[in-house]
Formats: C-alpha cells, sequence, structure tokens
C-alpha cells in the first residue's frame, strides 16, 4: 500500500475500493508490523495532545518566551461569548483553537507538529473544531488525522514543510492542505476531492513568505495559523460545493517547492526580510536579544 503522490494514492483507493484513511493504516502496519489497533491508538495520542492544547490556551493564561504572545485564544472566546462575530461562530471557534495551540507551542506546551511546529494551530484548530460542528466520532477523528498525514507525507517527500526551505507557503499551506483534506473526507468526500481541497489550500498561500520577528515562531506565526485554519475551513468548503482544483494536486505541490525555491533568502526563516526587517520588527530583535 505504498504511495509516492497524489495520483498513485488515488489509484491505489480506486482499485481497492478502500478510503485514504485505511490505505494509509495498511501502509504503516506494513512499515511496523504492528495491528491496526495499535496504530489507530498511536494516533489517538496525537488527538490526546491536540485537545489538550486547545483547552489548556484557553484555561491558562500563556505566555511566550519572546513575549509576544499571550491571551490571543481567551480573547477571542471572551469576544464569541459577548455576542455575534464577524466571522460567526464555527470559524472564530476555530481560529481561537488555532491560535491557542500556538500560545502553548511558544510557552514551551506540548505540541503536535503538523506538520511542523510554526503551523501547529491549524489541523487541531479545522479538526477538532469541526468535529464538534458535525458530531463526529472519535474514530472519525483519527481516520481525518490519517488522511491529513497523507497529504503531509507527500508535500514532505515531494516538496517541503519547511519554512526554511520554502517559505511560509511550505509550513502553513501544507498544514491547510492536510486539514482540509480530513475534513472532506470525512464529510463524504471522493479522494479526487480530498486531493483538490488539499491543492486548492495549497494554492490559496503560494508564495507566502517566512519572516519571523527575531527568529522566534511566534509572530506572524500565530496569527497565519489563523489564515491557515481558515482557509483549511474555506477550501474544504468549496471542494464540497463540486468546486475542484483546475490543477491537479501533484502539480501544485510541484509547483509550491519551485516557487520556494525561487524565493530570496531573506523571506525563508532567516528573520531578514519582510516584517521582521521592519523598523519595528528590527527594534523588537533589539529588545529581545539585548
Amino acid at each position: 500500500m505504498n504511495f509516492k503522490n497524489g495520483l498513485e494514492l488515488e489509484t491505489l483507493c480506486l482499485e481497492t475500493g478502500k478510503s485514504i484513511a485505511q490505505i494509509c493504516i495498511e501502509r504503516e502496519m506494513a512499515l511496523t508490523g504492528w495491528s491496526e489497533e495499535t496504530i489507530r491508538a498511536e494516533m489517538r495520542k496525537d488527538y490526546d495532545v491536540m485537545r489538550l492544547a486547545v483547552d489548556r490556551a484557553l484555561k491558562e493564561e500563556l505566555h511566550s518566551m519572546g513575549g509576544l504572545l499571550g491571551g490571543e485564544a481567551r480573547k477571542l472566546q471572551d469576544r464569541l461569548n459577548a455576542g455575534p462575530t464577524v466571522c460567526g461562530p464555527w470559524m472564530s471557534k476555530a481560529i481561537g483553537a488555532a491560535m491557542g495551540v500556538m500560545e502553548v507551542n511558544a510557552s514551551m506546551g506540548l505540541i503536535v507538529a503538523a506538520p511542523t511546529a510554526g503551523s501547529c494551530g491549524i489541523l487541531p484548530g479545522s479538526l477538532l473544531t469541526s468535529a464538534e460542528q458535525f458530531d463526529w466520532s472519535e474514530d472519525q477523528i483519527i481516520d481525518a488525522l490519517f488522511v491529513a498525514g497523507a497529504i503531509g507525507l507527500i508535500i514532505t517527500r515531494n516538496a517541503t514543510v519547511s519554512g526554511a526551505e520554502g517559505g511560509c507557503q511550505a509550513e502553513t499551506g501544507s498544514a491547510a492542505a492536510m486539514a482540509a483534506a480530513g475534513i472532506v473526507s470525512v464529510l463524504g468526500g471522493t479522494p479526487r476531492q480530498t486531493l483538490d481541497a488539499a491543492a486548492t489550500a495549497l494554492k490559496n498561500v503560494m508564495g507566502l513568505v517566512c519572516d519571523p520577528i527575531a527568529g522566534l515562531v511566534e509572530s506572524p506565526c500565530q496569527k497565519r495559523n489563523a489564515l491557515g485554519t481558515a482557509n483549511a475551513l474555506i477550501s474544504a468548503e468549496m471542494t464540497l460545493a463540486g468546486i475542484p482544483s483546475i490543477i491537479p494536486f501533484d502539480e501544485v505541490v510541484d509547483a509550491m517547492y519551485k516557487v520556494g525555491k525561487r524565493m530570496p533568502m531573506e523571506l525563508r526563516e532567516t528573520a531578514l526580510g519582510g516584517i521582521a526587517n521592519t523598523p519595528t520588527g528590527c527594534a523588537i530583535c533589539s529588545r529581545i536579544y539585548q
């Protein structure tokens, strides 16, 4: 049950009649020699870490090591509780969860790098909120995580999820692609639609640079996790409405990689360009490292 790209994954699904999640589980069984029950139990541990990270940010006063983050998730929760929000309750809750996980990460808490620490809020923010909205079972959430893992695996194999190599498009873009695919798969999308959702999410942030202030995974990373969560939900919604990706997933992954390679070094996590190199960004850097 091995696959190197989206086309091979889709072909396996069509030939065997199995879901992407099941294909992924059987791949892990072949690689590890573990039973399906054990493999699902391992993924359940990741789910538990994600869930606890979201809960912690809403209950505790967390502050990042660099001092740029702290309390944003609770502010969004307070606004949601106070009345109507611009984004509506579902989106507001999702972006709040994503920002909360980033607070846990930046305060040296336990998170799941999905696929990276800098994009760790997007998958839990998107999936856990969707699970609550649609009353998913725990098994459905685990299936969505396996589908997300398949997308992350393909991107990692054929391109990159590293901001230092491909910019923020490779981090938050990949995370949004993973989340969108997981949501579409559980909500009844076909393997092709699942890949289309991932392709759409990647395309939506093509060329996004990585410019962390003071070189810390705090700002603008946290807000871009909120953006990535919205991107994932929007991409899933469009796909489930029957709007496909004009460019196939594998070609989008290849394009993203080529764009990342063409970015100047200053725009790939070096904190030498973008907002990190603004007067205020430089002043913050000096203050932190004085």
